[in-house]
């Protein structure tokens, strides 16, 4: 299994260290590397991205920026001299924050955590058919959640958001409410409004 890696830098020397510590790993495939946001977003819709290794201060738009335009992300490891920023990077769901300039382990520490993340989606993935069928992957908060169709009662449309809500609390990952419906069994759930799927059996009265 490899992950397949585009770089985002305005400084040539950062993508060569950063081409150099991929390499060092055989799990990390550089797909393609940029130095600008725009030239990123033409990247992204054109390669299958697993990982995405972000600079934030970059002329006409910010890592942030793209990142915040993006309806649906990758595994993202912001890669900056500005410390600053981690904050707000981990509010948008990033994997982890690497200050310039970084060691070649703390470089591999940020890795693992995508391949073990990567992993993790696949072993859920490559379960039994009937697993997959009755549990719905979803990323939020940094984590990968498996959740039990029998447990959720709706979803709420909310921008580029969605969020879900089960029995028990509320989960919002950055997909919209079109995406997951293509996720959801049609005879386990229905869009009774053009913000709102519910689950069947969670209907007590019309």
């Amino acid at each position: 299994m490899k992950l397949n890696c585009l770089i985002v830098d305005d400084e040539p020397l950062s993508i060569k260290i950063l081409e150099k510590y991929c390499k060092e790993l055989s799990h990390l495939a550089i797909q393609v590397t940029c130095t600008d946001a725009f030239k990123a977003m033409q990247l992204l819709k054109a390669n299958q991205i697993d990982l995405l290794f972000l600079d934030i201060n970059m002329p006409k738009l910010s890592g942030l920026g793209l990142l915040r335009s993006l309806k649906k992300t990758p595994m993202v490891i912001l890669t900056t001299a500005y410390p600053e920023y981690a904050v707000e990077g981990f509010e948008l769901d990033v994997l982890d924050y690497l200050v310039k300039p970084f060691s070649f382990e703390r470089f591999l520490k940020a890795a693992n955590k995508a391949i073990e993340m990567k992993n993790m989606a696949l072993q859920i993935q490559s379960g039994k058919e009937k697993q997959s069928t009755q549990a719905l992957l979803v990323k939020a908060d940094r984590k990968l959640y498996q959740l039990k169709l029998e447990d959720i009662r709706y979803l709420q449309a909310y921008g580029d958001y969605v969020k879900i809500f089960t029995e028990e609390n509320m989960l919002m990952p950055k997909e919209t409410l079109h995406q997951i419906a293509t996720r959801l069994p049609e005879d386990q759930f229905q869009q009774v409004h053009r913000s709102f799927i519910v689950a069947i059996n969670k209907i007590d009265f019309l």
